[in-house]
């Protein structure tokens, strides 16, 4: 069996290996062709020796074609993985700290609120480019599987608007299920789910263990689990007030709602800093930072250490590789996927992107009907799709008032800011990520001038209620474990040019 597949975005240490190491776990793809792409030559090239160094440790005659050249990796593919950050951690720094000044504090900022609009900006753009590249050079009809975020908005544009048939993946319903598993003292596999919503808002609407429904002792489980009623306040605390679980971690979850994240003396009473992810300010820009950093400085370890072993037990949970077994043997994989909702919850838009159980086999993709959502957990949704379909007109059109719409129409920043706050906010991330930003070239103008021109309203020296300092190489060096976890955990955060 021989097919081609492309990684655009591929100088990423941790999830292009463990990806790859995936595929090339499944016995009839010994022989696939591989292509990588990334703008980081650097980077490119320590990720193309690390990968091919375990392809021929583990026998195999593939050699990875590795190029710069995005349309050449593309020729023929067909099967596309996208994982990119427009505008790098430059950009994400604009992304955390201009809201920050009028006082909307983010654990993330790459999914809703103020980041993940500008994210979105960003990203769709260079997501219809590629997209334009995918449908001149690639197979006809090929499948792109976009990692990146914001995941809705870019596989929303990339579905109306690029031309191709494209296919969200994330790994929270995993996580949550594991959680859930692990709260009731059970065995992820002895715990049954249907999870459904939208990415990083997605609800274990039905929980059950032997046919037994656990949904309403579930509460009680969280609560008294000696972890997670520490680290989990924000997800326990919708529990309580919606009746469901969702698959985001703490932080995340508590910039898409306006509850609380709203208020800075109270923040601290919600997240915890044993971790970023619990919702520590900036926590994922962090994150991303230190790994960076830790990249370049460990890398010569990683070739040291014994390559990636190519078998079943190993392979990770990432649907990606089993939605391409699935496409090209006919085993049957069931996972959670984000597409167009057309229909399969009833009381979400028919054109939203949602998440919700597929089954993949050689026919195809195929989402059941799931119903409706329970009303109180659409309610949460509806809101944030009106954030996402106002942020992705506005980037496709270059349209400054749908954009300032959106941010006015967020949880978060709505909770916090005044509408003259907001749009001088929203004046101030787009001169400073005017770079990436080529299709507001006349707003980004205007901005300019009420900027230095008009009476600015005053804003915060703030650095957020729970924000720590980035560490040092030497400082991550006393603990290099820690510190190749977050490279890890970083991977997400690729390098972009700007847009010229």
């Amino acid at each position: 069996m021989s097919f081609k597949i492309a990684f655009i975005g591929a100088g990423s240490i941790g999830f292009t290996r463990g990806l790859l190491r995936d595929l090339l776990s499944v016995p009839e793809f010994q022989h696939i062709d591989v292509a990588f792409t990334d703008i980081n030559a650097q980077n490119l090239e320590m990720v193309t020796q690390l990968c091919q160094r375990d392809i021929d440790e583990n026998g195999l005659d593939i050699n990875i074609y590795s190029t710069l050249n995005r349309r050449e990796a593309l020729r023929d593919a067909r099967y596309i993985f996208s994982v990119v950050r427009i505008g790098g951690l430059e950009a994400f720094q604009h992304d955390v700290d201009i809201p920050l000044k009028y006082g909307v504090d983010q654990c993330v900022g790459d999914t809703l609120c103020a980041g993940g609009i500008m994210y979105g900006q960003r990203g769709i753009p260079e997501m219809l480019s590629i997209c334009k590249d995918i449908r001149e050079v690639a197979e006809p009809d090929c499948l792109l599987l976009n990692y990146a975020n914001p995941m809705a908005m870019l596989t929303w544009a990339c579905n109306k608007y690029g031309g191709v048939r494209t296919i969200g993946l994330c790994h929270g319903v995993q996580g949550g299920h594991r959680q859930i598993a692990n709260a009731f003292g059970l065995k992820k596999e002895e715990v049954d789910i249907i999870c459904a919503g939208i990415n990083h808002q997605t609800w274990y609407i039905s929980v059950k263990h032997n046919g037994e429904d656990l949904t309403g002792k579930m509460l009680e489980a969280f609560e008294n689990h000696p972890e997670f009623s520490k680290t989990e306040k924000v997800r326990i605390d919708m529990l309580r007030r919606f009746g469901y679980y969702s698959t985001e971690s703490n932080g995340h979850l508590s910039e898409y709602v306006p509850w609380y994240r709203k208020r800075p003396e109270e923040i601290n009473d919600w997240i915890d800093l044993g971790s970023w992810i619990n919702g520590e300010t900036g926590g994922y820009l962090r994150v991303c930072t230190e790994g960076r950093n830790w990249f370049q400085t460990d890398f010569p370890n990683w070739l040291k250490e014994p390559a990636m072993e190519y078998k079943q037990e190993n392979r990770g949970e990432e649907h990606g590789s089993y939605i391409v077994e699935a496409l090209e043997t006919g085993r049957v994989y069931r996972g959670h996927f984000n597409v167009v909702n057309n229909g399969v919850i009833s009381n979400l838009p028919i054109d939203a992107i949602i998440e919700a159980p597929g089954y993949v086999d050689r026919n195809g993709i195929n989402m059941p009907h799931v119903g409706e959502l329970p009303l109180g957990c659409a309610a949460v949704c509806n809101v944030s799709i009106s954030v996402q379909r106002l942020a992705v007109e506005a980037a496709v059109n270059g349209d400054d008032v749908l954009l300032r719409q959106a941010m006015m129409m967020d949880p978060l920043v709505g909770a916090v800011c005044n509408p003259k706050e907001i749009w001088q906010m929203t004046d101030e991330m787009l001169v400073a990520q005017e770079q990436w930003l080529p299709q507001y070239k006349q707003a980004i103008a205007e901005a300019k001038e009420r900027l230095s021109t008009g009476t600015l309203l005053p804003t915060k020296d703030y650095h957020g209620a729970a924000r720590l300092k980035v560490k040092s190489v030497e400082e991550m060096a006393q603990n290099k474990e820690a510190a190749r976890k977050n490279a890890g955990e970083s991977d997400k955060a690729k390098e972009r040019p700007a847009m010229k």
